[in-house]
Protein backbone atom coordinates (compact mmCIF):
# COMPACT_ATOMS: atom_id res chain seq x y z
CA UNK A 1 0.00 0.00 0.00
CA UNK A 2 1.03 3.38 -0.95
CA UNK A 3 1.53 6.33 1.61
CA UNK A 4 -1.00 9.07 0.64
CA UNK A 5 1.15 12.01 1.36
CA UNK A 6 3.61 10.86 -1.04
CA UNK A 7 2.73 12.58 -4.42
CA UNK A 8 2.89 9.87 -6.99
CA UNK A 9 4.36 11.15 -10.20
CA UNK A 10 1.81 11.91 -13.14
CA UNK A 11 1.79 9.35 -15.95
CA UNK A 12 1.21 11.88 -18.44
CA UNK A 13 3.86 14.61 -17.15
CA UNK A 14 6.26 15.52 -19.62
CA UNK A 15 9.88 13.93 -17.65
CA UNK A 16 11.91 16.93 -19.77
CA UNK A 17 11.72 19.94 -17.98
CA UNK A 18 10.74 22.99 -20.79
CA UNK A 19 13.49 24.36 -22.60
CA UNK A 20 14.63 28.29 -21.08
CA UNK A 21 11.98 31.06 -21.57
CA UNK A 22 14.48 33.04 -23.16
CA UNK A 23 16.90 30.39 -25.24
CA UNK A 24 17.82 33.39 -27.82
CA UNK A 25 18.37 35.83 -25.59
CA UNK A 26 22.60 36.40 -24.89
CA UNK A 27 22.07 38.38 -21.69
CA UNK A 28 19.93 35.60 -19.92
CA UNK A 29 21.33 34.22 -17.11
CA UNK A 30 24.64 36.65 -17.88
CA UNK A 31 25.10 38.51 -14.18
CA UNK A 32 26.08 42.77 -14.36
CA UNK A 33 29.13 41.34 -13.05
CA UNK A 34 30.15 39.45 -15.40
CA UNK A 35 29.51 41.42 -18.20
CA UNK A 36 31.76 44.58 -16.59
CA UNK A 37 34.54 41.57 -15.91
CA UNK A 38 34.45 40.22 -19.68
CA UNK A 39 34.17 43.73 -21.17
CA UNK A 40 37.09 45.41 -19.11
CA UNK A 41 39.37 41.80 -20.23
CA UNK A 42 38.14 42.95 -23.63
CA UNK A 43 39.00 46.26 -24.04
CA UNK A 44 40.68 47.34 -21.02
CA UNK A 45 39.38 50.20 -18.57
CA UNK A 46 40.63 53.00 -21.18
CA UNK A 47 38.64 50.98 -23.84
CA UNK A 48 35.95 50.70 -22.13
CA UNK A 49 36.01 54.41 -20.56
CA UNK A 50 36.61 55.62 -24.49
CA UNK A 51 33.09 53.61 -25.68
CA UNK A 52 31.08 54.35 -22.33
CA UNK A 53 32.67 57.42 -20.67
CA UNK A 54 31.60 57.99 -17.33
CA UNK A 55 33.54 58.56 -14.48
CA UNK A 56 33.77 55.02 -13.26
CA UNK A 57 35.53 54.24 -16.52
CA UNK A 58 37.70 56.57 -16.49
CA UNK A 59 38.84 58.24 -13.00
CA UNK A 60 40.42 55.60 -10.75
CA UNK A 61 38.09 52.72 -11.80
CA UNK A 62 36.97 49.60 -10.24
CA UNK A 63 34.59 46.62 -10.60
CA UNK A 64 33.03 47.32 -6.77
CA UNK A 65 32.52 51.37 -7.69
CA UNK A 66 31.39 50.54 -10.93
CA UNK A 67 28.68 47.82 -10.36
CA UNK A 68 27.44 50.86 -7.62
CA UNK A 69 27.18 52.86 -10.35
CA UNK A 70 25.51 50.68 -13.06
CA UNK A 71 23.17 49.06 -10.49
CA UNK A 72 21.80 52.43 -9.78
CA UNK A 73 21.71 54.49 -13.29
CA UNK A 74 19.76 52.49 -15.87
CA UNK A 75 21.12 53.94 -18.69
CA UNK A 76 24.53 53.66 -17.99
CA UNK A 77 23.82 49.42 -17.81
CA UNK A 78 21.53 49.35 -21.01
CA UNK A 79 25.26 51.24 -22.57
CA UNK A 80 27.08 48.38 -20.86
CA UNK A 81 24.52 45.61 -22.23
CA UNK A 82 24.88 46.56 -25.32
CA UNK A 83 28.62 46.90 -25.80
CA UNK A 84 28.86 42.95 -24.24
CA UNK A 85 26.10 42.37 -26.79
CA UNK A 86 28.59 43.95 -29.83
CA UNK A 87 31.58 42.90 -28.04
CA UNK A 88 30.12 39.08 -28.48
CA UNK A 89 29.36 39.84 -32.40
CA UNK A 90 32.49 41.35 -32.95
CA UNK A 91 34.25 37.65 -31.27
CA UNK A 92 32.01 35.68 -33.01
CA UNK A 93 32.78 37.21 -36.57
CA UNK A 94 36.78 37.27 -35.40
CA UNK A 95 37.26 41.18 -36.13
CA UNK A 96 38.14 42.24 -32.34
CA UNK A 97 38.82 46.06 -32.20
Amino acid sequence: MSDPSIPLPDPGADPVPPPSAQPRNPLHGVTLQAMLTELVAHYGWVGLGERIPVRCFVLEPSVSSSLKFLRKTPWAREKVEGLFLFMLREIRRGTSR
